[in-house]
C-alpha cells in the first residue's frame, strides 16, 4: 500500500511539474502558486544554481555554464529534437511491452497493435517534414516574390531593410536571431524542431500538433479499455461484491478498483496519466495556434498588436484628457450652471471608459481564405510567381 501512494504522489508531483513549466505563465494561473513555481523553474532555480556555482568554483565554472546554456537556447542544435524521440520511443516501448499482450481484449480488437505502430509512424513522418522543411527563407534571389504576396499595412509592418541580411524586409517576415536567417510569415522558432515556423512548415507544423494530440488522447482510451477489459475478464467486481461484501455501488467499489489497479497496473496508470496531460497540453496548443491561423495572425504579430495597440490606447487618453481638461477650463469661465447631482456625478462614465482601440489587420481575409494560405501558402501560387516576372 505504502508503494501504491508513492506512485500516486509522484504521478501529482509529475503533473505540477509539467503544468507549471509549460503553462504557468497563462493569465488563469496570474497569481498562484503555479505561477510562482514556473517562475522558480524557468528562472530563479537558474539563477541560484549559477550563484552557487560562482560561489564554490568560480567566474570560469559559470561561464562554461553560460557557453553551454548559449548553445543550448541560442543556436541551432538537435537536443530537444533527441529528447522527443526518446519520449516517443520509450512511452511507446513501455505500452508495447505492458499492455500489447492483453491486446487482443475483452474491449479491443489484435488491430490495435498494428494502428499504434502506424499511428506512431505517422507523427514521426510529420515531425521529420516540420522538422526539415524550409520555413520560408528570405533571400536576395526571392525577395520580390514575398514583397508581392505580402503587401505593409503600414501599422506594424512598413518598408525597411534587415540590418542583418542586407535585403529588403517583406511584411510578417522576421530575421531568427537563432537560425541567422529571414522567414516569411515568421511565427515562431520551435526548439523542438530546431527550425523556424513560417510561410511554408506551418502547415506541417498545425498537422504535427493535431496528430499528437490524437496520439496522445487514442493512447489514454487505449490503455483504459485494456484496463477495463481486465477488470472484466479476471471479475473483479464480481468478486469484490460476492466474496468480500463489498455494496455493488461506483462510491463503494472505486477505491478497491483503484487500489487494485495501482498495485496491479501500475506502470499502465502512470502511462495513462502522462498521456493525458500531454493530450490536454497539445490540444490547448493546437487550439491557439488554430485561432491564429483563422484569424491570419502569427505569434510573432501578437505581441506586436499588443505594443500597438497598447501605444495607440495611451495615445488617445492623452487626447482625451486633454480635451477633458480644457472643456473644465472653459467650462470655469463659461455661465454658473445649477449644481449637478453628487449621485450622477459618481456613477458618470469617464471620457476614458469610451476610448476603444480595433485591431486592423489586413491580412485576415475570413477563416476559409485563411486557412487555404495555410495550406496552399501565398509565395507558391502562380499569380504571386507571375508578378515577380512583371
Amino acid at each position: 500500500m505504502d508503494v501504491q501512494w508513492v506512485l500516486v504522489c509522484h504521478g501529482c508531483l509529475t503533473v505540477l511539474v509539467i503544468v507549471s513549466f509549460l503553462c504557468g505563465q497563462w493569465p488563469i494561473f496570474e497569481g498562484t502558486f503555479i505561477e510562482r513555481f514556473h517562475y522558480f523553474l524557468t528562472v530563479g532555480a537558474y539563477d541560484y544554481f549559477l550563484r552557487f556555482v560562482m560561489y564554490v568554483c568560480g567566474s570560469r565554472a559559470r561561464d562554461a555554464i553560460l557557453s553551454v546554456e548559449y548553445f543550448c537556447c541560442d543556436r541551432p542544435n538537435p537536443i530537444l529534437q533527441i529528447i522527443y524521440l526518446a519520449i516517443i520511443g520509450v512511452a511507446y516501448f513501455l505500452v508495447a511491452q505492458s499492455s500489447f499482450k492483453y491486446i487482443p481484449g475483452h474491449y479491443l480488437s489484435g488491430v490495435h497493435r498494428y494502428a499504434s505502430f502506424f499511428a506512431v509512424a505517422v507523427g514521426f513522418l510529420l515531425f521529420l517534414l516540420t522538422s526539415f522543411s524550409d520555413p520560408g527563407t528570405v533571400k536576395s534571389d526571392n525577395v520580390t516574390q514575398y514583397l508581392s504576396a505580402y503587401p505593409y499595412d503600414n501599422i506594424i509592418y512598413k518598408e525597411k531593410e534587415c540590418s542583418t541580411c542586407k535585403i529588403p524586409k517583406p511584411a510578417r517576415s522576421k530575421h531568427c536571431g537563432i537560425c541567422d536567417r529571414c522567414v516569411a510569415r515568421f511565427d515562431h522558432h520551435c526548439g523542438w524542431m530546431n527550425n523556424c515556423i513560417g510561410e511554408k512548415n506551418t502547415r506541417y507544423f498545425m498537422a504535427f500538433l493535431l496528430w499528437h494530440f490524437l496520439l496522445c488522447l487514442y493512447g489514454t482510451v487505449v490503455l483504459g479499455l485494456v484496463l477495463a477489459g481486465q477488470l472484466k475478464e479476471l471479475k473483479v467486481i464480481y468478486i469484490l461484491t460476492a466474496y468480500y461484501g463489498v455494496e455493488n455501488s461506483f462510491f463503494s467499489l472505486a477505491p478497491h478498483v483503484i487500489q487494485w489497479l495501482l498495485g496491479s497496473y501500475n506502470t499502465q496508470i502512470l502511462l495513462m496519466v502522462f498521456l493525458a496531460v500531454l493530450s490536454l497540453l497539445l490540444a490547448g496548443f493546437f487550439g491557439y495556434h488554430l485561432h491564429l491561423c483563422l484569424t491570419n495572425t502569427t505569434t510573432n504579430e501578437t505581441f506586436k498588436w499588443q505594443d500597438y495597440i497598447s501605444w495607440k490606447r495611451r495615445l488617445q487618453e492623452a487626447k482625451a484628457s486633454t480635451a477633458a481638461l480644457k472643456a473644465s477650463i472653459n467650462g470655469i469661465t463659461a455661465e454658473q450652471k445649477p449644481p449637478q447631482s453628487k449621485w450622477r456625478a459618481f456613477f458618470r462614465r469617464s471620457p476614458l471608459e469610451d476610448i476603444d482601440v480595433m485591431k486592423d489587420n489586413i491580412f485576415d481575409k475570413g477563416y476559409h481564405r485563411n486557412l487555404l494560405e495555410i495550406v496552399l501558402p501565398l509565395s507558391s501560387r502562380r499569380s504571386v510567381l507571375h508578378s515577380k516576372f512583371d
